[in-house]
């Protein structure tokens, strides 16, 4: 492995990482050099730090949840008192409660944004104050990458996960933020918006088809991207967004603007609204063919080489 590549002397803090998409990042990590600090809620982050360990790397359990605010403080003094420092931190906990947005109760939409949205707060506003005052101990730089999970549906909206896009969907702009927050400190803050076959998707994509060789929709696959954004490699990558899976990986493109409608005096009147807007969006169809397109303009990269799956 290069030396632009190796996490050798870094500490990583993943949370989810008891099974999963987390287990995957968590191991890559491990692999690549990094002392990891593993999260979950249960047993199975002392299950991966023990994996880990066996395999020769350094690592420790955390457990707890992650919408508990002092948790994030917790986990980055972990990693400091446990391995000298605090380099890296994937944000990847979560939970789902679908439903359409008229059977979505209180709880539902709650819960999917405390543990997503406020998890992804609470450790990324703790990183961020160890890595503000570590910067200014140093008298410059110092070296910080966040990666944080989103999800196309935050892009594109998803029908039965109201509570889900919308988290995503302020992940995404919580990414850009300490992105722009943090990069006179030297850290580097992007966001991932993986497909991968786990437990918490097992109704979306099912069992794997393929007939050889890694699942398509292996969460190994995203933890490659995962480890190389972690890495000194990407220092020149901050606040992007990237969709993984399979053999593809897509950098988004920022929001811009399609057209721009003026009028004619100081102010629009509702007439002047219909005459310019209503014969501009008609025979579009409704709002699930724009993401229908989107979604088809990834998957014709991925077609081709059989990669192809639902948005998740």
């Amino acid at each position: 492995m290069t030396e632009s590549l190796s996490l050798t002397g870094r500490t990583a803090v993943v949370t989810g990482a008891g099974a999963g998409l987390g287990r995957a990042e968590a191991l890559a990590l491990a692999a690549a050099g990094a002392a990891v600090v593993v999260n979950d809620m249960g047993d199975g982050a002392h299950e991966v730090a023990a994996e880990i360990t066996a395999a020769g790397g350094r690592a420790t359990a955390v457990t707890g949840d992650v919408s508990d605010w002092a948790l994030g403080e917790r986990l980055v003094h972990e990693a400091v008192g446990t391995f000298g420092s605090m380099d890296i931190l994937v944000n990847n906990a979560g939970i789902l409660r679908d439903k359409m947005i008229f059977n979505l109760s209180e709880s539902d939409w709650d819960d999917v944004i405390r543990v997503h949205l406020k998890g992804h707060a609470a450790t990324s506003r703790a990183a961020a104050v160890h890595w503000r005052e570590a910067s200014k101990a140093a008298g410059g730089p110092v070296y910080g990458r966040v990666v944080n999970t989103s999800s196309e549906a935050f892009l594109f909206g998803s029908a039965g996960q109201p509570n889900y896009s919308a988290a995503k969907a302020g992940i995404t702009a919580l990414t850009l933020s300490t992105a722009q927050g943090l990069s006179r400190y030297g850290i580097r803050a992007n966001a991932i918006c993986p497909r991968a076959r786990t437990a918490m998707t097992a109704d979306a994509f099912g069992e794997n088809t393929a007939d050889a060789g890694l699942d398509p929709l292996s969460p190994e696959r995203v933890a490659t991207l995962v480890h190389y954004l972690s890495s000194p490699a990407a220092d020149e990558i901050n606040g992007q967004v990237f969709v993984v899976y399979g053999r593809m990986v897509a950098l988004m493109a920022a929001p811009k603007v399609e057209n721009r409608f003026d009028a004619a005096g100081s102010a629009f009147s509702p007439e002047e609204l219909d005459g310019l807007l209503t014969p501009y969006f008609a025979g579009r169809g409704p709002y699930e063919n724009y993401a229908a397109f989107s979604v088809a303009e990834l998957e014709k990269a991925a077609l081709a080489t059989g990669d192809a799956a639902g948005v998740r």
